[in-house]
């Protein structure tokens, strides 16, 4: 009789276990859920030392200058509320339109050298060269190289009696120009260092590009009766485009801020010729003490480079190929 009496309780089985498979996942849930949260501020507190410096050094003094930028802020004086009183200055002073044609030139030459040299000899650096790290290597010394060792060995080679000038007398007799105080050469010497220096950089990231591009490409194309050129320019140069638009995006931004070079070389001149936006930017603030006018400068410089920026990735759906 105890077990009929106790048969109808049976069927409770099943329910029980469904409730303690329910429970279990909730528990496996929550245990989850507290372990996101502990990963979640572990994760915070290490990036918190980074985000702090971030927002003190960074962001704080970015919006700092913006401030500045609308205020008569002399270096040690008085502050007053200026408007749009520096911008106006500025747009007016025909050294500064002069310092951003001579900006602009420097991109124009500097930016296509930099990229055909380098796109040139990371092609030629193939796997059939032999020790090309060695190659690699000797090229991209001059990245790293100090600006300042750069610029005595430069300055050796752009002088009257220097290695140019003894070169061409001794095999056509000829002199040549005063490269760093002639207006007409002056620009054209610091983009000649600069393209020397700069190029190493680029250079290596085509390189890797290139050695990533599928052989079987390559055959495929050779196959159905492609040339080198040819080859390279269907195949090769549309696998790289990322790559390409990289070095292209980082070379423009550079390169709008151009300073060591024309300040060690030229001091900015002969006269205004070679000064930069930069240089501008420094002269201003630090020599002519007045930090608002710099401010804005600084800030005109943000907003050519963000303009420039913005178009480039606007236009790279045209000619970038991804995956």
């Amino acid at each position: 009789m105890k077990g009929v009496a106790d048969a109808p309780d049976a069927p409770d089985a099943p329910d029980t276990k469904k409730t303690q498979k329910t429970r279990e996942k909730q528990k496996t849930r929550e245990t989850r859920e507290a372990e996101g949260a502990r990963s979640s501020w572990w994760g915070a507190a290490f990036a918190a030392p980074h985000s702090i410096g971030l927002a003190i050094f960074t962001v704080v003094p970015i919006l700092a200058s913006l401030a500045v930028s609308f205020m008569n802020w002399p270096l040690i004086g008085e502050r007053s509320w200026h408007g749009l009183g520096n911008y106006t200055q500025l747009f007016s002073d025909p050294v500064f339109r002069t310092v951003i044609l001579n900006t602009a030139g420097f991109v124009v030459l500097y930016v296509p050298l930099n990229l055909v040299i380098s796109l040139g000899l990371a092609a030629w650096l193939t796997p059939r060269i032999r020790h090309r790290q060695i190659f690699r290597v000797l090229f991209f010394i001059p990245t790293v190289t100090p600006i300042v060792a750069n610029v005595v060995v430069w300055r050796m080679l752009y002088q009257p009696d220097g290695l140019i000038d003894a070169t061409l007398r001794s095999t056509v007799g000829a002199q040549a120009p005063n490269f760093l105080a002639d207006e007409k050469w002056a620009m054209f010497a610091i983009v000649a260092m600069s393209v020397w220096q700069g190029f190493g950089y680029n250079m290596l990231i085509f390189s890797a590009a290139l050695d990533a591009v599928p052989e079987n490409l390559i055959e495929a194309a050779q196959l159905d009766g492609a040339g080198p050129w040819q080859t390279f320019w269907r195949i090769k140069f549309p696998a790289i485009s990322p790559s390409v638009f990289f070095a292209t995006m980082m070379t423009l931004i550079t390169s709008f801020q151009v300073f060591a070079q024309p300040f060690l070389l030229t001091k900015g001149g002969p006269g205004t010729s070679t000064e930069t936006l930069v240089q501008y930017i420094y002269t201003t603030g630090f020599q002519n003490q007045q930090l608002g006018l710099a401010s804005a400068g600084a800030w005109v410089l943000f907003v050519i480079i963000l303009g420039i920026t913005a178009v480039q990735f606007l236009g790279q759906k045209r000619w970038v190929h991804y995956g």
